[in-house]
C-alpha cells in the first residue's frame, strides 16, 4: 500500500494549520506549529508568499489530501467518483473521505490519528460486521458495525485514546466504549463534518 513516510509535522507547517496527523502531540505544547509557525525550509521564516488563484486551490487540495493521509492518485480517484455521483461534487468528495474505514476508526476514538488507525487495520485488529477487514480505504455503508477483535481488546493505544475522547462526539456515529464497538449510522451531511476546508476550490482545480 503506497503511503507518505516523511515527517508529518512538516506537512502541518506547510499548510500553516494543524492537520492532526500525530494524535495527542497535536494538542500539546510540543506541537512544532506552536513554536515554528512558518513553512519549513531554509528560507521559511523570511518568505512571504503571495498565492495566485491556482496556488490557493492547490494548497486547499494539498491540505485535505494530507489530512486524510492520501497520495495524489488516490485522492484524484475519489474526486472522479464524487464527480459521477448525484449532488454537489465537493460535498460528495468529503463524504467519501469520511466513509473510509481508517477515518471512521479515528472518529470512533479507537485510534489517536488516521495514520494509527491505518496501522491497526493492517495488523487485523478490527472486524466489520463480524468479519476481519484490513483495508484502510474500505468504504463503510450505513448500518455497518465496526468492532475490535476479542484478542485486541486489551491494546493500550485503543483504551488511552478512548479515555481522551468525549462520548457521542459525531452525530452519524454510535460508539459503545464498554464493548469496543461502533456503528456507522449514516453518511454525514457536509455541515456535520468538522473539516475546515473549502472543497469547492478543489473542484475548481481538478476541473481545469
Amino acid at each position: 500500500m503506497a503511503r507518505y513516510t516523511g515527517p508529518s509535522c512538516k506537512l502541518c507547517r506547510r499548510e500553516k494549520q494543524k492537520l492532526f496527523l500525530k494524535g495527542s502531540k497535536c494538542l500539546s505544547q510540543s506541537c512544532p506549529l506552536e513554536t515554528k509557525n512558518y513553512i519549513p525550509g531554509q528560507h521559511g521564516l523570511s518568505r512571504r508568499v503571495k498565492f495566485s488563484e491556482y496556488g490557493v486551490q492547490l494548497r486547499e487540495k494539498q491540505k485535505v489530501k494530507r489530512m486524510y493521509g492520501l497520495l495524489e492518485s488516490q485522492f484524484h480517484s475519489y474526486f472522479v467518483t464524487a464527480n459521477k455521483q448525484k449532488g454537489v461534487t465537493g460535498e460528495n468528495l468529503i463524504k467519501l473521505l469520511e466513509s473510509r474505514l481508517d477515518n471512521v476508526i479515528y472518529r470512533f476514538g479507537f485510534a489517536p490519528s488516521r495514520k494509527s488507525a491505518r496501522q491497526l487495520l493492517l495488523h487485523r485488529h478490527f472486524l466489520i460486521n463480524g468479519k476481519v477487514v484490513n483495508i484502510p480505504s474500505y468504504l463503510l455503508k450505513p448500518g455497518d458495525v465496526v468492532s475490535v477483535k476479542e484478542k485486541s481488546k486489551k491494546l493500550d493505544i485503543i483504551h488511552n485514546t478512548l479515555r481522551r475522547t468525549k462520548d457521542s462526539v459525531y452525530e452519524w456515529l454510535i460508539v459503545d466504549k464498554a464493548t469496543l464497538t461502533g456503528t456507522f449510522n449514516q453518511v454525514p451531511a457536509r455541515d456535520q463534518i468538522p473539516l475546515v476546508a473549502n472543497e469547492q476550490l478543489i473542484v475548481e482545480l481538478y476541473s481545469k
